[in-house]
């Protein structure tokens, strides 16, 4: 990367500080770009869904997998529950949904209660053989009793589509029934999965992020307390792709000693770590083990730091610096926190990051764990909080005494409660991740790069004022 006016400025920059200038381009199409990051972790768009106990769980790890992004589970998750949640989502189809399934005699409530928990908005009724029945979507809930049971308000017209059937043919069977979505059968009419129409445009668009046995990939964060190393050989064991070695303040000698006895483990997957803001911070990690490093202090969305104790560093300028730090070592960097928009992401990119993490923007979608709740202006929203917040902080000091827990509470960070709230157009984490993967691959092209590391290297980046961010938002009315 370069700045425009060749000069490095003097003062540390944030996303809305700078811009992308074009380059003179033989980049014809946003398809002819690849994605992929080389920093080990497979995944095949740019994009890691942040360990924070609002965001990532089993249901976004295994979205945002199929679609090539990988998700953290966070730290304070007991070891055997994500044990449970790794050998789940690998076990989940690379084109498939996973369906929400509930028996004829289950009621109206029960089907409302889970209808948010997918995007693809369906409960379908199967039979004690595990055959689809019938479909039911949130229409078919809207001024029925409660207490009715799904055998009397199911769509019983079923578009069923074949397991083995390409996302091609399951698409033009779904477009000539009329149909959105349509059960997926195996040779014994079982239910398998669930299909949609943009499911299956997304399978021929997207490259899941799979291991090598052709799973899909999944990581797990550690904190630097307490049995690190067995805990992270726990994690191991139980197949995590990527191991996350995670606290606020990535420069200290915990954080040194953590990473110092994960290596002795000799992982067979990349170890990020993290949080730092410097080079030097970069260089100490990568010296303990880290192979890539997670950069970023105070710029999230649920995050107090910098208000609360002066503490961090705008994001751009930070990952610029740590990227090349990294780079000359060998390694990389994710970019954790301060993205908003796709621009967002690809400005961090262009400094040298090998994937950004997003947190609070992947809250407000279905896939996310939080419950999905409904405010006086009938918005849709969940509840996110910090990962340094007391619903944080009380989940990981569980085993603690009321006493250590109740002193800890005095000098807690981090919002507690924030209301994050559904975008009616992109409801659903793919929704987000199509939004961004557009945005970015449209900025590949205007570089005139092919791939991640000929972005790093051709990207031409300005700064400007804010009157100059202002001009480039859409207006929504006219002026």
């Amino acid at each position: 990367m370069r700045f425009l006016h060749g000069a490095v400025p003097a003062h540390d920059l944030t996303y809305n500080d700078v811009f992308m200038a074009p380059n003179r381009s033989e980049v014809g199409s946003r398809l002819d770009v690849d994605l992929s990051s080389g920093d080990g972790t497979g995944t095949t768009v740019p994009l890691v869904v942040s360990n924070m106990t609002a965001v990532a769980g089993r249901r976004m790890a295994e979205t945002v997998a199929r679609r090539g992004a990988v998700a953290v589970i966070p730290q304070d998750i007991p070891i055997e529950v994500v044990a449970n949640v790794v050998g789940w989502v690998k076990q989940r189809h690379l084109v498939h949904d996973t369906a929400i399934t509930l028996g004829p005699t289950d009621t109206v409530g029960d089907a409302i209660h889970l209808l948010p928990k997918r995007a693809h908005g369906a409960v379908v009724v199967v039979d004690a053989d595990g055959r689809p029945m019938g479909v039911v979507t949130e229409a078919d809930t809207v001024g029925v009793d409660r207490f009715a049971q799904l055998r009397h308000v199911m769509s019983t017209e079923l578009h069923t589509v074949p397991a083995d059937a390409d996302p091609r043919t399951g698409f033009e069977r779904l477009s000539a029934g009329r149909r959105r979505l349509a059960p997926v059968v195996d040779a014994e009419g079982r239910l398998v999965g669930v299909l949609t129409r943009a499911g299956a445009l997304r399978a021929t668009l997207y490259t899941p992020a799979v291991d090598d046995g052709g799973r899909l990939r999944i990581a797990a964060a550690v904190g630097i307390n307490g049995d690190v190393t067995g805990k992270a050989a726990a994690l191991l064991e139980a197949g995590v792709d990527t191991l996350v070695v995670d606290t606020a303040h990535g420069h200290q000698e915990r954080m040194v000693q953590a990473l110092r006895a994960v290596r002795k483990l000799d992982p067979a997957v990349p170890v990020a770590a993290g949080n730092v803001v410097t080079a030097d911070g970069v260089r100490d990690l990568v010296e303990a083990g880290a192979d890539i490093v997670k950069v970023g202090v105070g710029p999230g969305a649920m995050c107090t730091t910098r208000m609360m104790t002066g503490v961090g560093r705008p994001q751009f300028s930070a990952v610029l610096d740590c990227a090349a730090a990294a780079r000359s070592l060998g390694r990389h960097v994710w970019a954790d926190g301060g993205v908003r928009h796709p621009r967002d992401v690809a400005l961090a990119l262009a400094a040298g990051a090998s994937n950004v993490m997003i947190g609070s923007w992947f809250a407000g979608t279905y896939e996310s764990p939080g419950d999905l709740y409904t405010d006086a202006d009938g918005r849709r929203y969940k509840e996110s909080f910090g990962m340094a917040s007391s619903r944080a902080v009380s989940a990981r000091t569980a085993e603690d005494s009321a006493f250590d827990r109740a002193r800890k509470a005095i000098f807690e960070e981090g919002i507690s409660s924030a209301r994050m709230y559904l975008d009616p157009t992109r409801p659903g984490v793919e929704d987000l991740i199509d939004e961004i993967v557009s945005g970015v691959r449209s900025a590949f092209t205007y570089a005139g790069a092919r791939s991640l590391d000929e972005f790093h290297e051709r990207a031409l980046v300005g700064v400007q004022s804010t009157a100059g961010y202002t001009e480039g938002m859409p207006l929504p009315t006219s002026w």
